[in-house]
């Protein structure tokens, strides 16, 4: 207890000095609260104005100035409690009148500061309300707004063409480069033709010889036709020469095949291009052994010129094309980024069933590319134009906005405030959308800092003058967002 009362001793302020008071002095301090209650009862009354001060400073965004003040209070409380420790340990001041009664006028110096503070900042913020806030708008026109369905697609050739021999035999010779157009009859490559000469020799040999048999034996027909009727041979010699005759004649007919099949053999060993287009890059070399049954064959030509693009489009938009002559309907195929439009041409086909794995129906789209813009297998974004929805009213799709009440715009009227105005979006196609009630041309509809706006608020459009009212339209949109809010 000694330490302590020796620490309060040397914790004074102000030079003021301390004295161990007897009990009966500690008697009459009861007294002195009793005349001086504002030097003990600060400490309820820094809890009041701490409250006041919490509230400025959530009204206002002058927080140093209220700081300060909240400083202040805390500095008279600590004073308050020091002096009520001094007496509850036994420890006497000797505290002038004068001290007490500046404390008290202090306090209500603070209090009134305070409440006019309050009802000025109050009086800001109300004034602050007022501004208009700064935004960016569009006027509804009347156009035309194309329904386009989009869908990812690939580029396909009409055909895909892989060359392969016929006819076994050595590679002797690739009439083309690899990469180049070819057109349909042009010589790709050439067969070693000597083995199919020399068949065709042989087929040429064994019909001779049963030509002249056969010959011969139509000759002795006509003998035994001529002794049968002067009954000089039997009916039986006739049959058995007649028989003969045919089967040799039979025989000519397998030779000549034999001929036409080592002469086809031989037109074999010509490789030709049996459609125009693009060769790839060849899979044998001259010199090697090629046989029809190779996988991979000689080259793959593949057609440019037309070309297909297969996409997909979602099977709840089948029925909008189905209901129209989807022959005419044009089709534009874009890059990877739809930054470029890269060909247009016509619907072509559409798929008989619904994929159930991705729920979408498969098209194809037919396309000239003249000028190879599309490759096969490219990938590219696919545009189907479906229909116009002409004379209508237009507004960004940034002004489209909802809420519990529906779709809706927030509409400018001439005294430079907002609406909010429900309306019945027809169809949305990019950064335009069409409507087809609530809203009429030449209105105004707010595109930019709606999250800002409610009904009534009052809005400024920079660089087209300012509204009635004052203030700056800038500081006054972001208080008013933040009231409204």
């Amino acid at each position: 207890m000694a330490n302590e009362l020796e620490a309060i001793r040397r914790s004074g302020s102000m030079g003021e000095s301390y004295q161990v008071a007897p009990k009966r002095e500690q008697l009459g301090m009861k007294a002195t609260r009793k005349r001086c209650p504002q030097v003990f009862d600060n400490t309820g009354l820094a809890r009041v104005l701490k409250k006041i001060s919490v509230f400025i400073c959530c009204r206002n965004e002058y927080a140093r100035l209220t700081r300060w003040a909240l400083w202040q209070i805390n500095r008279f409380s600590r004073y308050s409690v020091h002096f009520q420790r001094h007496v509850r340990f036994g420890v006497s001041r000797s505290i002038p009148i004068e001290r007490n009664l500046a404390s008290g006028i202090v306090w209500r110096v603070l209090l009134a500061f305070l409440v006019v503070f309050a009802s000025a900042c109050n009086k800001s913020v109300g004034n602050r309300g007022t501004r208009p806030i700064p935004i960016v708008a569009a006027k509804a026109t009347v156009g035309n707004l194309p329904v386009i369905l989009t869908g990812l697609g690939t580029v396909t050739p009409t055909e895909v063409v892989t060359v392969k021999t016929r006819v076994s035999g050595h590679l002797i010779n690739v009439g083309f480069r690899e990469g180049q157009m070819v057109s349909k009859g042009d010589l790709l490559a050439e067969i070693d033709s000597r083995p199919y000469e020399v068949q065709l020799m042989q087929a040429e040999g064994q019909f001779a010889r049963n030509n002249a048999l056969y010959l011969n034996a139509q000759q002795d027909l006509d003998r035994y036709k001529d002794l049968n009727d002067k009954g000089i041979v039997s009916s039986q010699l006739l049959d058995t020469q007649n028989a003969q005759t045919e089967q040799l004649a039979a025989a000519l007919r397998s030779d000549e095949g034999s001929m036409e099949s080592a002469k086809l053999n031989l037109e074999y060993c010509r490789i030709t291009a049996p459609v125009s287009g693009r060769v790839g890059l060849r899979y044998v070399d001259p010199g090697n052994l090629v046989n029809p049954s190779d996988a991979n064959g000689i080259v793959v030509i593949t057609p440019l010129t037309p070309i297909h693009v297969l996409f997909s489009i979602p099977a709840d938009s089948i029925n909008m094309v189905i209901r129209k002559d989807y022959h005419n309907l044009n089709v534009e195929a874009w890059d990877r980024d739809s930054s470029s439009r890269l060909a247009t041409g016509k619907l072509w086909a559409i798929d008989n069933q619904v994929d159930p794995a991705t729920g979408t129906v498969k098209l194809k789209a037919l396309f000239e590319n003249r000028d190879s813009s599309l490759f096969p297998n490219q990938f590219v974004n696919v545009r189907l134009f479906v229909d116009t929805i002409r004379e209508t009213i237009l507004i960004p799709s940034a002004a489209i906005q909802r809420g519990p009440q529906g779709t809706f715009v927030y509409v400018v009227n001439d005294e430079s405030v907002v609406e909010l105005r429900v309306v019945e979006v027809q169809a949305s196609q990019g950064d335009q959308t069409a409507l087809s009630a609530g809203l009429n041309a030449g209105e105004t509809v707010v595109t930019e800092g709606i999250e800002r706006l409610r009904a009534g608020s009052s809005v400024t459009i920079p660089g087209e003058g300012s509204p009635q009212g004052n203030g700056s339209p800038a500081g006054g949109g972001q208080r008013q967002g933040r009231s409204g809010s």
